[in-house]
């Protein structure tokens, strides 16, 4: 007989499983070996499960938060995750405020940001756009301010409105004020520190800063002429004009005739030799006769004459009177009693003090930092295309010249269409003046109505999500703006200290009237 039967316990409600059946008739399946079970190693989240832990206080949840789906490119990723708007800044320079999607502080440092290839700015300018009563002003004084702190001076080169009047004073300096009545003298066409050691000058050397200060003096003549009106039209300045006005320069200044050191010259100067002209002016013009240099220079001279007779008599036409330490942290020239002559004649004021301005700092000493502001800028830009070109000189100076200078120009403005009101539409004015958003790679955009967005967002290309930070959050509150620092975008929160609250505030003509 076979082999009896052996009894195995059953699996399931005693039936057999199939290596049971088999091994009844002799055949037993393979095994495979048993191995002690490996340790479990250590989670590193507890209760990492979507639900959570089902007890008391473990964050339990009977459904999953719905989660929304993006379609998106490679390059904007990045902006939405890990939803930082842009890579955190270096913390150096000025401490402004408050990042407000990183939740950390945020500094600005123009110069410094230059100087680093990772951050996209170019240049070190600065243009601030905002409604009035958004705290541009408190920005500004605040970055003027803190940057004193790291070796830096400031300029203001037109206070229209006294502003910078509390701040100055505060620092310990009596801001300088130009009017009629008043004392105080500025030149545009002073030659500035370079002059210093003419006489030591090499032929190359004194040449090469003639072409400077000509150019410079070229520039503001232009300006200054071109903001005069026939009708509706702006007086022309030519070729012939430039050629005129450059050989009465240099022959009131000695250089025509090779002299050792530069003679200072003013318009008022500039505008007798070119109505009483000489024989060897005349020639060396290349005009026939006397009758013939005063017939095409007409307008010239008649326009040169306004500012030496007109609104501004007495402050633009003489030597500077003025004696400012250069070493003080703060240098404000006011011009607020001229707004009774109206915008125009601010305008040119403002024009003829950032010639002079920037010859001042044609030779500044190598860490001689300054920030040059310049508020209500859009009153220079209004007189026509060459006082635009000139703001458009003042701005490309800020990376400097032979290794010298490189200040921040720091423009502020109320939106972008004082820019556009440089002259018609699509006038050479109007597209000069588009030009100067993209000669400053730092742009502080404070609060501002839907419409002036939407010009914004046609000239900068800000964006939806940008346009939205400028007409909803930064209309809530003071200080608060979006920084673009090259092609990044900032949500900033400007804190001021209780002094600074003080010196930055701007409604005293309001509060009194209450």
């Amino acid at each position: 007989m076979g082999r009896a039967a052996t009894t195995r316990p059953s699996r399931r409600g005693g039936g057999r499983d199939v290596s049971t059946l088999l091994a009844d008739f002799g055949h037993d399946l393979p095994s495979v070996p048993v191995s002690a079970p490996r340790a479990r190693e250590g989670r590193l989240f507890r209760n990492a499960s979507p639900a959570g832990a089902r007890r008391r206080g473990g964050g339990w949840a009977p459904a999953r938060a719905a989660v929304a789906a993006w379609r998106m490119t490679s390059d904007q990723a990045p902006a939405l995750w890990p939803l930082i708007a842009a890579p955190a800044l270096p913390s150096t320079g000025a401490q402004i405020g408050i990042d407000m999607l990183a939740g950390s502080a945020f500094h600005c440092d123009p110069l410094g940001w230059v100087l680093r290839d990772e951050i996209p700015v170019t240049n070190a300018n600065v243009m601030c756009f905002g409604k009035p009563g958004t705290g541009k002003s408190g920005t500004t004084k605040a970055f003027c301010l803190r940057m004193m702190d790291f070796g830096y001076r400031t300029l203001i080169l037109g206070d229209t409105k006294d502003e910078y009047e509390a701040l100055a004073r505060y620092l310990g300096v009596e801001p300088i004020a130009l009017g009629p009545g008043l004392v105080a003298r500025v030149n545009p066409l002073a030659i500035g520190p370079l002059a210093i050691g003419w006489e030591n000058l090499s032929r190359t050397e004194a040449q090469a800063r003639a072409a400077v200060v000509f150019g410079r003096w070229l520039t503001l003549v232009r300006g200054l002429v071109g903001s005069q009106r026939i009708g509706e039209a702006r007086v022309p300045f030519g070729p012939s004009d430039e050629v005129v006005v450059k050989t009465a320069l240099a022959a009131l200044t000695g250089y025509a005739s090779g002299a050792t050191t530069l003679v200072e010259t003013t318009i008022p100067a500039l505008w007798h030799a070119l109505d009483n002209p000489t024989d060897q002016l005349v020639a060396d013009c290349r005009f026939a006769t006397a009758r013939h240099f005063l017939d095409h220079t007409r307008l010239l001279r008649d326009a040169l004459g306004q500012l030496v007779d007109g609104a501004l008599a007495g402050l633009f036409d003489d030597h500077t009177n003025i004696d400012i330490d250069w070493t003080a942290p703060m240098q404000s020239l006011s011009l607020s009693r001229l707004r009774p002559l109206g915008d125009e004649a601010v305008g040119i004021a403002l024009t003829c003090l950032n010639s002079w301005g920037r010859g001042i700092r044609e030779m500044a000493k190598p860490g001689d930092l300054r920030i040059v502001v310049r508020d209500e800028s859009w009153l220079q830009l209004r007189l026509g295309p060459e006082a635009v070109k000139s703001f458009d000189a003042d701005l490309r100076l800020s990376r400097g010249v032979a290794g010298r200078g490189g200040d921040i120009q720091y423009a502020v403005a109320h939106k972008p269409s004082d820019l556009l009101s440089a002259g018609d539409q699509g006038s050479q004015a109007q597209t000069i003046a588009k030009d100067l958003l993209h000669l400053a790679d730092i742009k502080i955009l404070h609060g501002q109505k839907a419409g002036v967005a939407a010009e914004l967002d046609a000239m900068l290309g800000l964006g939806p999500l940008a346009r939205e930070v400028i007409t909803g959050w930064a209309m809530q509150g003071k200080g608060r703006a979006l920084w673009q620092v090259g092609e990044r975008s900032y949500q900033v929160q400007t804190v001021l200290h209780p002094v600074e609250q003080r010196l930055t505030f701007t409604n005293e003509a309001i509060e009194g009237a209450r």
